[in-house]
C-alpha cells in the first residue's frame, strides 16, 4: 500500500475495506496528529466497553525478531538498524525513513498488508460472536494517509495545540526539534484531518474534559 504525501487532499473516500467487513457494526476509526492523544482516546474508549485494536501495535508486532518481515527490512536498510542486542532500534530506522519519503514508503508496503489482515482477521472474529449491533475502534494514526477512510463507518480525530503536540512529543519521545519536525510533515496536516471528522474530540484540556467528550460522542451514537 503507498501512501500519499499528503498533499493529494481531494480523495476522501477509497475502495479498501475488506470483504468480510459487517454493515451492522459500527467502527470507530480514531486518528490524529501524532501526539495529539490518540492512545489516551483509546484508553478510555477501553474503560467505557469499547473493544479497540491499535495499528501502531500491529505495525510492532510486524517486526518483532524472526519475522520475515523484519528480515526484509534488514537485508535492505542493513544490520546497522539492530542495536547490540539484535532487537530493531526503531529511533535509528526512523532517522532514517523520516529523512527519505521513497525509504519510508518502501518500509511501509513491507508493513501495511500485515496490519490490514490482522485488523481484518480481528473485525472477523468479533462480528462470529456478535449477535447484535456492535461499536468497536480502528485506532489506525494514518488512516487518511494509508488510504483506510473506508474501513470505518466514523471518523474520530484527536486534536490538541501545537504547542501541545511538541510538547509531548519531546518527553515522550525524545525526539529533536528536526525529529519533530519530520515526522509531523511526513503525515496529513491537522487541520485537513479536523475537516473531513466525524467527531473531533479537543485533548488540549484535563484527561476529564476529553472523557466527557468521547462518552458525549457515544451517547449521541446510541441515540441516533
Amino acid at each position: 500500500m503507498i501512501l500519499t504525501d499528503g498533499r493529494d487532499l481531494k480523495r476522501l473516500r477509497y475502495s479498501t475495506m475488506p470483504s468480510v467487513m459487517i454493515r451492522s457494526m459500527h467502527i470507530i476509526g480514531l486518528t490524529g496528529g501524532i501526539g495529539t492523544g490518540k492512545s489516551t482516546a483509546a484508553r478510555i474508549l477501553m474503560e467505557l466497553g469499547i473493544q479497540v485494536i491499535d495499528a501502531d501495535q500491529l505495525a510492532r508486532e510486524a517486526v518483532t525478531e524472526g519475522s520475515p518481515i523484519l528480515q526484509r527490512v534488514i537485508d535492505h536498510f542493513g544490520s546497522e538498524i539492530l542495536d547490540e542486542t539484535g532487537t530493531l532500534d526503531r529511533r535509528y530506522l526512523g532517522r532514517k525513513v523520516f529523512a527519505d519519503p521513497a525509504e519510508r514508503q518502501w518500509l511501509e508496503q513491507q508493513i501495511h498488508p500485515y496490519v490490514q489482515d490482522q485488523m481484518t482477521q480481528w473485525i472477523h472474529q468479533i462480528s462470529i460472536g456478535s449477535a447484535d449491533e456492535s461499536v468497536i475502534c480502528l485506532m489506525i494514526p494514518l488512516l487518511f494517509e494509508a488510504q483506510m477512510t473506508d474501513w470505518a463507518t466514523e471518523i474520530w480525530v484527536v486534536k490538541c495545540s501545537e504547542q501541545q503536540q511538541l510538547q509531548r512529543l519531546r518527553q515522550r519521545d525524545h525526539l529533536s526539534n528536526a525529529e519533530i519536525k519530520a515526522r509531523i510533515a511526513s503525515q496529513w496536516p491537522l487541520s485537513e484531518k479536523i475537516q473531513r471528522a466525524d467527531v473531533v474530540l479537543d485533548n488540549s484540556g484535563s484527561l476529564e474534559q476529553l472523557r466527557k467528550q468521547i462518552w458525549q460522542a457515544l451517547s449521541s451514537e446510541q441515540s441516533s
